[in-house]
């Protein structure tokens, strides 16, 4: 039979307090129990380390936090895979919840939805694909402040949705990411691009084959960094960038990618931010969320 609600809090206020219990194969029993409330129970953990004062409880008490926030970003993205539709905002959401557990959707929406109004004030339909650009530049990055995080490249900051937002900052991918978002909110066709070392853009025509979302060079008009304050440019640049990588040029480098490409690349960036910060514990963690993405 199913527990009632004040049941259930009781259960739970009496699990968090054997959370101080001294044989470590007793609290590993009490530990699973604890995990098995999942997001719920960690008001009451959170409320036990409060009033908490031996040290080494207090990092008993933040590790099955963690443990328990980390497993539900694993439940989101694992869910967010199967979905067909796989939302670019919900997913990079999910990532930042890696590092903000608490982080709400409606917040980044909101702020997302104040930039593109100051953008579609300035744009018209007579404008050319150009113009658009140039109009979208001046408010994104002139009047709310954009620009790419050279001086903190590889900061883990870089690519949390909501500290972008804040901060006006990132790297290539996440700038990319919500100036993207932007355009296609106001119906601009403009698409990621999976280069390798830098995440770009493309201006795509209006001739796309809707079953198969294929694309052909000569449906993208130019390509656009947004790392670099949305410098335009073209396909003979990526050339030119593929053979200073010493790479050979492939398809997918020119050629709009998929959503899922796109959180995948964020994951690899966070992955190289915490194993360069020498935090391999995180660096796992984001390791093992990037083999959801084999299956």
């Amino acid at each position: 039979m199913e527990m009632n609600s004040e049941d259930k809090i009781r259960k739970m206020e009496a699990l968090v307090s054997l959370i101080d219990e001294p044989d470590p194969n007793v609290f590993r029993d009490i530990s699973l129990d604890i995990h098995s409330h999942g997001p719920e129970i960690i008001p009451f953990l959170e409320h036990a380390w409060e009033t908490q004062h031996l040290p080494e409880i207090q990092k008993r008490i933040e590790s099955i936090i963690h443990q328990i926030q980390f497993d539900q970003v694993c439940s989101d993205l694992k869910e967010w895979l199967e979905d067909g539709s796989r939302d670019l905002l919900e997913g990079i959401i999910t990532v930042a919840r890696y590092h903000y557990p608490n982080l709400e959707e409606d917040q980044i929406e909101y702020e997302l939805a104040k930039l593109r109004k100051d953008i579609w004030i300035e744009l018209n339909e007579n404008l050319t694909a150009l113009e658009q650009i140039k109009v979208f530049n001046y408010v994104f990055y002139e009047i709310h402040g954009f620009y790419g995080n050279i001086t903190d490249y590889h900061n883990p900051e870089n690519s949390f949705i909501n500290k972008v937002l804040e901060t006006r900052t990132g790297n290539p991918l996440s700038l990319g990411i919500v100036y993207m978002m932007l355009a296609q909110s106001l119906d601009l066709p403009i698409h990621g691009i999976n280069l390798p070392e830098h995440f770009v853009l493309a201006y795509t025509g209006t001739t796309i084959n809707p079953d198969t979302l294929e694309y052909s060079e000569s449906n993208i008009l130019f390509y656009i960094n947004a790392f670099s304050r949305g410098n335009v440019f073209a396909v003979k640049d990526i050339e030119v960038f593929l053979k200073q990588l010493k790479l050979d040029p492939k398809p997918a480098y020119y050629k709009p990618c998929t959503n899922s490409d796109i959180v995948l690349r964020m994951l690899h960036n966070l992955m190289f931010a915490y194993k360069k910060a020498g935090e391999e514990g995180k660096f796992k963690e984001i390791q093992f969320l990037t083999t959801f993405f084999d299956k």
